[in-house]
């Protein structure tokens, strides 16, 4: 039978160091997170219920609020198709160059969003490589609703993919060898093998997507045009209302935004609470 030695007593850091470890981490999260957050708040509600609401049932306020939803779940049904495909692509197959594109996968993260919004802009803008194809058409991506919807997808496309495809590679190709074996064809073996040995990294990387997509400011700013009331997102309404000193209405939507980030924390530890969970009955 093998020894089991444990640490002697005082073996390891000091708790004084312990200690003041955990108090620079408290204190830094209570000044830098807690306190501006729980400001933004208080700041919202200064002038009272009344003036919040019609803050946030304003007209252009409304219009900004609906356009985030939008762009924000078709943002998240772009990059989960996408990141559901290349994953799978990445994770199953040793394809040529596969480094690389696994390195592509992070573009988004490296570069600005700002470079991001002119590279639309180069593309799709009036005197871009098909800026005028789209005017005989009559077309418009950009300042419309269609270049921030892709601005918006284009900087959360990595969130599903990167978190499916460690999932991917360890998942094996086992399980669904059986299936075919027993008859199952592609898509039912898609469907009820595969696909539920991944769904809480998937919505894991949603909730990673829509969370981004919903604060997403530096490339929408550049393709929208700042049109009030038509290209006008919710952080680009807060940004407007408050250059025009309009600072209740500002700090309401301001909350507003807070409250969905901090919805999405939720959701994201329930959602790896579950996870956890089902490994461990497993």
């Amino acid at each position: 039978m093998s020894e089991v030695f444990l640490p002697a007593e005082g073996v390891g850091e000091p708790r004084w160091l312990r200690w003041s470890l955990t108090a620079v981490a408290v204190v830094f999260m209570a000044v830098f997170l807690v306190l501006p957050l729980a400001n933004i708040f208080h700041a919202a509600l200064s002038e009272g219920w009344r003036v919040f609401l019609a803050s946030l049932h304003n007209e252009d306020a409304a219009q900004a609020i609906r356009l985030s939803l939008v762009s924000t779940v078709a943002a998240v049904l772009l990059s989960g198709v996408f990141g559901l495909a290349a994953a799978w692509l990445l994770g199953r197959h040793r394809i040529p160059g596969h480094g690389l594109w696994v390195a592509v996968l992070d573009l988004p993260f490296a570069i600005s969003p700002v470079v991001a919004g002119l590279m639309f802009v180069l593309l799709f803008g009036l005197d871009g490589w098909f800026g005028p194809w789209l005017d005989r058409h009559n077309t418009q991506i950009i300042f419309a609703k269609p270049g921030i919807i892709l601005a918006t997808a284009f900087v959360t496309f990595p969130f599903v993919a990167r978190e499916l495809l460690p999932l991917v590679e360890a998942l094996g190709p086992e399980a669904e060898e059986a299936a075919r074996l027993l008859g199952a064809s592609p898509w039912q073996t898609f469907w009820r093998v595969t696909l539920p040995a991944l769904k809480w990294g998937l919505l894991y990387g949603v909730i990673l997507c829509a969370s981004r997509a919903m604060g997403e400011f530096g490339a929408v700013s550049v393709v929208s045009g700042h049109i009030r009331g038509e290209t006008m997102t919710l952080p680009l309404h807060i940004e407007a209302v408050y250059n025009e000193y309009q600072f209740g209405a500002a700090f309401a939507c301001a909350s507003l935004l807070s409250l969905m980030a901090l919805v999405s924390l939720a959701l994201k530890a329930f959602v790896a609470w579950r996870a956890r969970r089902d490994r461990e009955t497993q």
